[in-house]
């Protein structure tokens, strides 16, 4: 019997590898089913067999114990920069905070906040912190607050290279837009649009696509990423649509999911934000659209007859007030939902213990939804919003894309059903181990080729550079004690 301890972290094992745990979460006649005492078998990046006992031979035998062997995790709105939306938990109105730029600041001209050295950092150490807790494929989501205007090519060729280097499997492009918010007023908001400099940024997105799909054994694919739907013309999302198809690859465009972007719309529109795409054929089975908490009856119509999949983020849109409504009512359509994290920390057990919670209160019945309903959404919704029949399970022909969760956490004592125990006391903590494609990505915290107590270091020292920027775009421009004052009074010293 061989010890996980004794795999190379940071490559595949030559040979085939047999994995046995106290459970294993495989996948038969399309849905999950829990094998007590089961056994899955890694050939190259590929799954050969998932089951109660493989009778072939293997080149080695791992015992993991008390744990449960799981389909990787897909995070499809997954954090990749130092997270932002942590100052707002306290700190509102959001105008007055830095989450909205003040005119004065675009008549200055928006700059870059961080240098793109510290922009590929960014990646890296999000994309590791992935891993920690059990996301094998994530499509990344940054803010566009602090950037000039949009993402860079750049960058995502260094967040091409993290992925291959830290073994994880992504869906990316820079992000775009054609527009942007702006404060002109305590409390008014305006839309400001620059269609060409949005239609720039969709080209280097393309041809970033081309250059970069399939890169580091297939674990780097193309997802195209106009950011916000208040922040796009017509004309941008037509072209987008357009591309799609051409490189046939996912779009995700973020809609329906806050009050600034439901008034800019009907404004700007006349309609909702899916009634609008809508309008001009946008929407197909090929859109990924975060968050839906203010989709009406109408938009999640709209989104079901055409195939759209949306990506819940419980933790982010709780802590801001809102959620879906509701989980179980959006799936009774017929609506594929996925998850995402889109904040710190980037914990999908977390996430899908929010996501149980906001559902059960929204519908006033613990019946609404149950544990396995979101473990789905964060596998298999997440392989259907991709196209991918060999994600998100395990089964004989799969990608070898696993995470093993502990189950003899003293957190989370007593273990009960596998599932429920991860998501009602679990957390990224209890990952064990991650495999990507075969490969050996994560094992007990440690991901190959990067040091992450120095990266926690050089993440704050970072972020807190971007923290002494924020008067420059906060309207008023108040010092940084003023935009976000202590929880409590400091007492200082004398």
């Amino acid at each position: 019997m061989t010890n996980i301890k004794d795999l190379t972290l940071g490559e595949r094992a030559e040979g085939r590898t047999l994995l046995t745990a106290q459970w294993v979460l495989g996948h038969r006649d399309g849905s999950h089913r829990l094998i007590p005492n089961g056994e899955v078998v890694i050939e190259g990046g590929t799954l050969l067999y998932v089951g109660p006992r493989f009778e072939g031979e293997v080149a080695r035998r791992i015992d993991l114990g008390a744990a449960m062997i799981s389909p990787g995790l897909i995070d499809l709105d997954a954090l990749s920069d130092l997270d932002t939306t942590i100052l707002a938990i306290d700190h509102q109105p959001g105008w007055a905070k830095g989450r909205v730029w003040p005119l004065s600041y675009i008549e200055r001209g928006p700059y870059e906040m961080y240098t793109q050295e510290e922009l590929a950092f960014q990646k890296r150490f999000a994309f590791a912190q992935l891993l920690l807790n059990g996301i094998t494929t994530a499509a990344p989501i940054a803010s566009l607050f602090y950037r000039e205007w949009g993402e860079t090519v750049a960058e995502f060729a260094a967040a091409s290279d993290a992925a291959g280097d830290l073994g994880l499997r992504v869906y990316l492009s820079p992000a775009y837009r054609a527009g942007g918010m702006m404060v002109t007023a305590p409390g008014q908001l305006e839309a400001i649009f620059d269609e060409a400099r949005g239609l720039k940024g969709l080209d280097d997105a393309i041809g970033f696509i081309r250059d970069h799909e399939g890169r580091h054994g297939g674990l780097v694919k193309g997802l195209l990423a106009p950011d916000r739907v208040e922040t796009c013309t017509e004309k941008l999302l037509v072209r987008t649509a357009d591309a799609a198809r051409d490189l046939n690859c996912p779009i995700r465009l973020h809609a329906a999911q806050g009050t600034m972007e439901v008034d800019t719309v009907r404004r700007l529109h006349g309609k909702t934000a899916p009634e609008w795409l809508a309008s001009f054929g946008f929407l197909s089975d090929r859109l990924i659209a975060p968050h839906a908490t203010q989709a009406t009856d109408n938009d999640l119509r709209l989104y079901a007859e055409n195939g759209v999949s949306i990506v819940h983020c419980p933790l982010v849109s709780a802590r801001g007030g809102s959620t879906l409504n509701s989980f179980r009512s959006v799936k009774a359509r017929g609506v594929n939902i996925a998850m995402g994290t889109d904040t710190t920390p980037p914990d999908m057990l977390m996430n899908l213990l929010v996501g149980l919670i906001a559902a059960r209160v929204v519908e006033g019945d613990p019946s609404a939804v149950s544990c396995a309903d979101l473990f789905d959404a964060a596998t298999l919704g997440g392989a259907k919003a991709l196209g991918r029949s060999d994600l998100g399970r395990l089964e004989a022909g799969a990608r070898a894309d696993i995470a093993v969760f502990d189950l003899m956490d003293h957190h989370m004592a007593p273990a009960i059903d596998p599932i429920t125990t991860l998501v009602v006391g679990g957390s990224g903590r209890v990952t064990k181990a991650v495999f990507v494609d075969g490969r050996l990505s994560m094992r007990y915290g440690a991901v190959a080729g990067f040091d992450m107590n120095a990266a926690r270091a050089q993440a704050q020292v970072q972020f807190d550079g971007l923290i002494a920027k924020y008067p420059e775009r906060s309207f008023g421009h108040p010092p940084v004690s003023e935009i976000f004052p202590p929880s409590y009074p400091l007492e200082v010293q004398r």
